[in-house]
């Protein structure tokens, strides 16, 4: 009889990006290995196997609906995403005091380093400091309780160490993974999204509204001053923004860049992606873009030549500079520069292209992740009793 996994996150299926997509993915493949069971936000995206939408970012929702379905579901393990879902985990096993479920944690990053690396920058920094010190005390709650963690960063490890002097026990590292319908080299063309800014090339920039994290608006700022400095070339490069709306930037944009808003269809995500030719991940220094991860993951399956800055691949150190993409220096000069160069000269880069499609089909398919973190759960003992 299969192991019963109760998969507790914040996945949201309105907003298919970000925190909706290693719970969704993961659990679309562990149900292979458990018994699973699905909690998060609005779960009406997840159709293959039982889940619970809870409506709120209360810990105090998530709390009793955990008691309930730990009363219900009986599960041998609680694999719980993110610090709300973790310390609501924690605290409602406690009070029902279960002794035969464990707790495994996923840090997709260590928050309370981002929120403080971003102080200086950030248009709000008393709030930002607000939100450092909660989950501050939040994540050390969580790295203090002695439950294994798997991080989906390689940092995460050194930094846990340094901001709580401690490193915990039971640390496993298993990034971000990629779906099937970007890897599938057998994509069926579909009308180009971008026929009408034919025959520019097309630039994407994926950075959808994200719940208190800015990382994304500085990135759609940078690509506004990088799209400015290419303004005069708008006949062979246009950028195109996904994932937000004109009314979410308060200034006028130049003639060489698009907003489509949000994909709600992903489809229609995957068609955009397919149909462009760069990849841009324009993040600045101070971003800290933990997340940045996912688009550039998505980039390299979908076969797009990725540009980056140094933080746009925050993670992804085996990814490398003119092996498997382009690494611009942070300046809007440089940035232009690189773009302006492989527009013009794409058949030259197609080498780097293939490269890092044969390293993401090879180790990144979501898959290959859940597999790993199969693993990792049984082999932590987590599902003993």
């Amino acid at each position: 009889m299969s192991k019963r996994l109760l998969i507790v996150s914040t996945l949201d299926s309105s907003q298919p990006f970000g925190s909706f997509a290693r719970p969704f993915y993961l659990g679309q493949y562990l149900v292979k290995y458990f018994e699973v069971c699905q909690v998060g936000l609005d779960c009406s995206a997840v159709n293959y196997t039982p889940s619970v939408s809870i409506g709120s970012r209360s810990l105090l929702a998530y709390i009793k609906v955990l008691q309930k379905y730990v009363d219900e579901f009986h599960p041998d393990v609680v694999y719980a995403q993110e610090t709300l879902p973790g310390l609501a985990s924690v605290i409602a096993l406690t009070l029902r005091k279960q002794k035969n479920c464990s707790v495994v944690l996923d840090f997709h990053t260590f928050s309370a380093n981002e929120y403080w690396s971003r102080l200086s920058s950030v248009a709000n920094p008393l709030k930002e400091f607000l939100l450092f010190i909660k989950t501050y005390i939040a994540q050390g709650v969580l790295v203090l309780s002695g439950n294994p963690i798997i991080a989906a960063g390689e940092s995460t490890p050194r930094l846990i160490s340094q901001w709580y002097g401690r490193k915990p026990n039971k640390i496993y590292c298993i990034g971000n993974g990629v779906a099937e319908d970007l890897l599938n080299e057998q994509f069926t063309p579909t009308t180009d999204p971008y026929l009408e800014l034919r025959p520019a090339k097309i630039v994407v920039v994926v950075a959808p509204k994200t719940f208190q994290f800015p990382s994304n608006d500085m990135s759609v700022l940078m690509a506004i001053e990088v799209a400015k400095h290419l303004e005069s070339h708008h006949q062979n490069i246009h950028f195109v923004v996904i994932g937000r709306d004109v009314s979410d930037v308060d200034q006028p944009l130049p003639a060489n860049m698009t907003f489509v808003g949000f994909l709600p269809e992903r489809k229609d995500f995957v068609k955009y992606l397919k149909n462009a030719d760069i990849g841009l991940l324009p993040f600045p220094k101070q971003a800290v873009a933990g997340g940045a991860r996912n688009k550039a993951l998505d980039y390299f399956a979908s076969k797009k030549l990725v540009i980056s800055t140094p933080e746009g691949l925050r993670g992804l150190e085996e990814f490398r500079n003119l092996e498997h993409l382009i690494v611009t220096g942070y300046s809007t000069v440089e940035v232009a520069d690189a773009i302006l160069d492989a527009a013009s000269n794409l058949d030259k880069y197609q080498p780097l292209v293939e490269t890092a499609y044969a390293l993401i089909k090879e180790k990144y398919s979501w898959y290959a992740k859940a597999q790993a973190v199969a693993e990792i759960l049984q082999e932590t003992g987590a599902l003993i009793k």
